[in-house]
């Protein structure tokens, strides 16, 4: 299940009911007490997070006293099936637990703003005679219903088949938008049912303390306990049976004995278990150093690190494992106690985690130098209209505008070239071959950490990129440009790279010899990572063959060109695949522009 909406309603400073939209990577972005770190409270709450409980003090204080609070997620990519009822599977949409759109929208309300919080679908249901309510009805209750309106199943025995035939016998069943409690009076929980499709959300703060015990150092180690234990349901449900068989025995030969002492002491004693085993509070882990010294006597910069490498590590995990259950990781302020020269590594740890399946990352931040490296469609912007209310907005360039100017994030007026490219992959490529090339002493431009050059994706991709493009655009720098030149006779954008050089403004553009950058990468590094031979020639669609030689589809794999495999590209790579210069052709014209 995969999470793409949060809805809240007098809940803390959101009075009115605001809607956030949840992407794979999802950056709030706002002033200190905007209500950033709301929204990842409230996730908690929903999901009923150990670090988020509802109190009374959470309750909206403009909101009336009789007015309920509302925590709600939106899920898609759902279970295909359900199991409801011990003797057979269903689905939630023949269920009629899905909203108007196919979703399934969940609901946690806590009445009047107290008791723990009840859950509930907002769902197109029945409301007509016989067929209302019936989700919850025993099965006696429901052989009753059937047997009145002459309904045959089966097997009687069976409630799905029982609903179901009920349902098709009512016909019009009146159906209509509602709230539908989850678990009824009389004890049935369908809640339950579905907790156990959720995904998994672990909660990162920033204002706990950075030690091996109870913070961003154990927490990570804690959910991947909690992840492991997730596939192992069965395992430890036999486990618990078999303890909770042999303590039975021992407990019931303890009142036997019991009995020739004091028989009615021994007949008032009846043996039960109280609480379930919390198996994620069994294991422990704490980092040494070879040194003995302990990760909570480190620095906060060095402690935050190990954060870095969970993400890494879990990104690394959920490959292998390609676990059918989702995780969520909120992160607030990830750039606490980090150098600069690590924030970068921070965002593209959080990317290459949300691009993996089943996997989320929502985090928070005002720090320019972070946000201003995320997508723009992950950003949202958070700030309050003119009568103080809380609006939660993003997707359109004004909204842009306001984010950049909120956190300061100005364009590089240092720059004298602006090397304009297709789009993110492209800018992956140049930025790790130029840094290796550097590192063998071939001379080349720095494309990584030289302020003259500024590489711009045409799309506009960051918020950084699109600062740059719409301030620069207007002030004459000289352009380059490199174009794929894909399969398309003549090339898709020979009259863009046409009307480019014909500018008169030192501006030039080109147009690959090869169909795109991926045909310029060798076979020996692509073997590197991937650990799969492949031929390639200058046609052909190198993402397409390599994803029919693996495991990951056509994007991942041309994500991984580009990353992965370009971190181990060489000066011999480039000489093997482009002996004509096609490369340090356009390297030469970057390094023309540089005073």
């Amino acid at each position: 299940m995969r999470l793409i909406s949060l809805i809240l309603k007098n809940y803390r400073g959101y009075q009115e009911q605001t809607t956030v939209d949840i992407s794979d990577l999802t950056a709030l972005i706002g002033k200190n007490d905007v209500g950033k770190t709301t929204i990842l409270d409230a996730l908690g709450v929903f999901f009923n997070h150990k670090l988020c409980k509802f109190d009374v003090t959470d309750k909206c204080v403009y909101s009336a006293d009789n007015d309920d609070v509302l925590v709600g997620c939106e899920f898609t990519e759902l279970p295909e099936n359900l199991i409801l009822d011990e003797r057979a599977g269903t689905t939630l949409a023949n269920e009629y637990l899905l909203n108007e759109i196919g979703n399934l929208e969940l609901y946690r309300i806590f009445k009047k703003g107290k008791g723990n919080g009840e859950y509930a679908a907002n769902c197109v249901h029945p409301s007509a005679k016989d067929a209302k309510g019936i989700l919850y009805k025993k099965n006696d209750q429901l052989k009753a219903i059937a047997q009145r309106l002459a309904v045959e199943v089966a097997d009687q025995k069976v409630n799905v088949l029982l609903r179901q035939g009920i349902y098709d016998r009512v016909g019009d069943l009146k159906l209509k938008s509602q709230m539908v409690p989850l678990k009824a009076e009389d004890g049935k929980s369908v809640w339950d049912k579905i907790a156990t499709y959720l995904p998994h959300f672990a909660l990162f703060r920033a204002d706990r303390p950075s030690t091996d015990e109870e913070a961003e150092v154990q927490d990570p180690m804690k959910a991947a306990v909690n992840n492991a234990l997730s596939g192992l349901e069965e395992e430890l449900e036999h486990i618990k049976r078999v303890v909770r068989e042999r303590t039975l025995e021992v407990a019931v030969d303890t009142i036997s004995h019991l009995n020739e002492i004091d028989s009615e002491l021994a007949s008032e004693l009846i043996p039960e278990f109280k609480v379930e085993p919390k198996w994620d509070s069994i294991f422990k882990l704490s980092l040494i150093g070879s040194d003995g010294v302990h990760i909570n006597k480190r620095g906060s910069g060095v402690r935050r690190l190990i954060l870095i490498s969970f993400f890494k590590a879990e990104a690394e995990r959920i490959k292998r494992e390609n676990t059918n259950r989702g995780v969520i990781y909120a992160i607030e302020e990830p750039e606490t106690s980090q150098h600069p020269s690590y924030q970068q590594m921070l965002v593209d740890a959080f990317k290459e985690l949300a691009e993996q399946d089943n996997c989320q990352v929502i985090l928070t931040t005002h720090v320019p130098a972070l946000a201003e490296k995320i997508d723009l469609y992950s950003l949202r912007h958070i700030h309050r209209n003119d009568s103080g209310g809380l609006i939660v907005a993003g997707g359109q360039d004004a909204t842009y505008e306001v984010i950049a100017k909120d956190l300061g994030v100005l364009p590089d007026s240092r720059a004298q070239v602006i090397v304009c490219l297709e789009g993110p992959n492209d800018i992956n490529f140049f930025k790790r071959l130029s840094r290796n090339l550097l590192a063998e002493g071939i001379g080349i431009p720095d494309l990584n950490d030289d302020p003259r050059v500024v590489m711009i994706p045409l799309g506009g991709d960051t918020l950084r990129d699109w600062v740059n493009s719409h301030y620069l655009k207007n002030l004459g720098k000289p352009e380059v440009h490199i174009y794929d030149r894909d399969m398309d006779v003549p090339p898709k954008y020979k009259v863009t790279a046409d009307a480019v050089n014909a500018r008169g403004d030192a501006s030039q553009a080109f147009i690959t010899t090869k169909r795109e950058l991926e045909n310029y990468i060798s076979p020996r590094a692509i073997k590197a990572i991937f650990g799969v031979d492949i031929d390639i020639d200058d046609d052909m669609d190198v993402p397409t063959a390599l994803s029919a030689l693996t495991k990951y589809n056509e994007s991942k794999c041309k994500k991984k060109l580009n990353t992965l495999v370009m971190d181990g590209y060489t000066n011999a790579d480039l000489i093997e695949m482009d002996p004509n210069g096609d490369i340090l052709e356009w390297m030469r014209s970057i390094e023309n522009h540089l005073s």
